[in-house]
């Protein structure tokens, strides 16, 4: 059974959904809120960016509940600037008729209360870009190299691990197996003689690459079946995603992480069992 019906393909590929709200508004300091999961990866980028940039005044931030139920994100309590405890409703504030999955970061007018954006790989960048234009994350002199990694990891890591977990045939699973290991394998070479995909410093491709990495052994490895070997096997990758946990780390919440993964995907695990491991304390150990 498809985990999402309307973003599976005839022949059983998971195929992501567009971004409906796509507004790039004018920085403008306690206007806006950002709602996030902990648990996403795509969310998390979010998290990071805002705050290696120091944003965590001029944009306030909502975390919803890991557990997602059939109206889709909700908040453990109304929401006390918001005022709403579906993020549901700030999309339909925005667009009565949207029928599609009410997805996390969301970019929400307090003044409004309505969505502005949930343009997830545009929103970070417009962090850098809009809100702080001293940014070293997504600087210009290294832009197009940034945009060289971004691409591919996106297609083939940060969403090659949902094409494989949510594939629904064989052939549309392994297709996106090999696609995973194969860039990932490409990033292990690479990492052999730099410490940074981009100009040997942190980078916006970086940053999009970790928050799926740091999430490969605990949820990715078994319960989407990317499970060729696991991140602590391939030397450089691992030794690389250390690094950036020593920066960043305390961004990371394994409990909501594995509680949303391993409960909210029933087609995948239909008893809701939450594993007892990988220990996290692998991550800190020298």
């Amino acid at each position: 059974m498809a985990q999402f019906t309307k973003e599976t393909s005839a022949t059983g590929a998971f195929v992501r959904q567009a971004n409906r709200f796509t507004a790039r508004p004018e920085p403008e300091p306690g206007r806006y809120r950002l709602v996030v999961s902990l648990a996403c990866p795509w969310a998390h980028r979010a998290v990071i960016v805002r705050k290696l940039l120091n944003l965590e005044e001029d944009i306030s931030l909502a975390v919803v509940d890991p557990i997602r139920d059939d109206r889709g994100w909700r908040f453990p309590t109304t929401d006390p600037v918001l005022g709403i405890d579906f993020l549901e409703q700030a999309y339909t504030k925005a667009d009565p008729h949207y029928d599609g999955r009410v997805t996390v970061p969301a970019l929400v007018d307090t003044t409004t209360g309505e969505v502005v954006t949930n343009d997830y790989p545009q929103l970070t960048l417009d962090f850098s870009l809009r809100w702080r234009p001293e940014s070293t994350l997504y600087p210009e002199h290294l832009r197009e190299e940034v945009d060289a990694w971004i691409e591919p990891i996106f297609q083939h890591v940060n969403n090659g691990v949902y094409k494989a977990g949510f594939a629904t045939s064989q052939e549309a699973y392994e297709e996106a197996y090999t696609a995973l290991f194969a860039e990932l394998d490409r990033i292990e070479a690479h990492l052999r003689e730099h410490e940074f995909l981009v100009g040997e410093q942190l980078t916006e491709a970086d940053i999009r690459l970790w928050t799926t990495l740091v999430r490969f052994d605990a949820v990715y490895h078994g319960h989407f079946k990317c499970n060729r070997n696991k991140l602590t096997e391939m030397p450089n990758l691992w030794a690389y995603a250390k690094r950036l946990y020593a920066q960043f780390g305390d961004t990371v919440d394994w409990d909501h992480i594995k509680r949303h993964y391993y409960v909210t995907h029933h087609g995948i695990n239909p008893t809701g069992i939450v594993p007892a491991g990988p220990d996290p304390e692998v991550w800190t150990r020298p």
